[in-house]
């Protein structure tokens, strides 16, 4: 019996291990791409490159259209750490009043909130651009971080309202006896309970900042703007010839910020996930 059941665990690690190879092989194939010689990426499809060179970093590097790929990556960590600070400061102050205060049309209002994560993106993004048009919004960050300060994402809301809601509300009341009021009773005792769920809230803002393409595309328009999604769209050329080999060598670099933040948070983000996402 102990020798079957080490050969069924050894047969299903076998198994997980080649699904997981097969779900990193783009990944893996992107790296590999990055070191090859611009004339060999789409000639020779070996994951060990027959040539390697770094000049597709030195290129990618040196950026396009005048502009470095240094100015990419700080527009990027710019508009990311304020849409993080935004989300984490407001949806947390929003969170705490529907996972702890009492106010008229609470039920309503939380239900509200809740059919905003139901409608679809696409269907505000008209209303949204004539709105910070009208406001001279166009080609700034305005757009992108400015609405992450008013509490406008419902699922981080969510998210943390459930875990303030498995919080021992006997926190509060021993705070209150204390002298504590709302303010101190939200700086002292919750924040500081919610790190788990602060930090989820904050890894999913960065990787979903870092990776939006669509919403930077409509808003920025100058080239000294462009995050990294829009500066590695530069090296495509439709018309003309395309750097594919400088394209993914950044391509690998702008995975190296988010790899790290998710891997060094991974404990925390767990443990936010699991006791928030499963409490009622």
């Amino acid at each position: 019996m102990a020798h079957t059941s080490a050969l069924n665990r050894l047969l299903l690690h076998a198994v997980i291990i080649v699904i997981g190879l097969f779900m990193l092989y783009p990944i893996i194939w992107l790296i590999s791409s990055s070191f090859k010689p611009s004339q060999l990426i789409f000639t020779d499809l070996s994951l060990w490159p027959k040539a390697a060179t770094l000049n597709n970093y030195i290129a990618g590097w040196s950026g396009i259209s005048r502009v470095k790929f240094s100015t990419f990556l700080i527009n990027s960590l710019i508009v990311s750490a304020l849409c993080v600070l935004g989300n984490l400061a407001s949806c947390s102050m929003a969170a705490y009043a529907f996972g702890r205060l009492d106010f008229n049309l609470k039920k309503l209002w939380f239900a509200i909130m809740l059919v905003t994560i139901m409608l679809p993106h696409h269907v505000t993004i008209i209303p949204q651009y004539i709105l910070f048009k009208q406001l001279n919004w166009i080609d700034t960050y305005y757009p992108l971080t400015i609405p992450k300060w008013l509490a406008t994402d419902a699922f981080f809301i969510f998210l943390m309202v459930q875990f303030i809601r498995g919080l021992p509300k006997e926190l509060d009341e021993s705070a209150t006896i204390d002298g504590c009021g709302q303010v101190q009773i939200f700086c002292r005792i919750i924040l500081p309970l919610a790190v788990p769920a602060l930090i989820t809230t904050g890894i999913f803002t960065f990787l979903w900042t870092w990776d939006d393409f669509f919403s930077q595309l409509l808003y920025i328009n100058t080239a000294k703007l462009y995050t990294i999604p829009l500066g590695l769209r530069l090296f495509m050329d439709s018309s003309g010839d395309s750097n594919w080999g400088a394209m993914f060598a950044m391509s690998v670099l702008s995975l190296v910020p988010s790899l790290v933040i998710f891997f060094s948070c991974q404990k925390y983000f767990v443990e936010g996930i699991s006791t928030s996402g499963i409490k009622g």
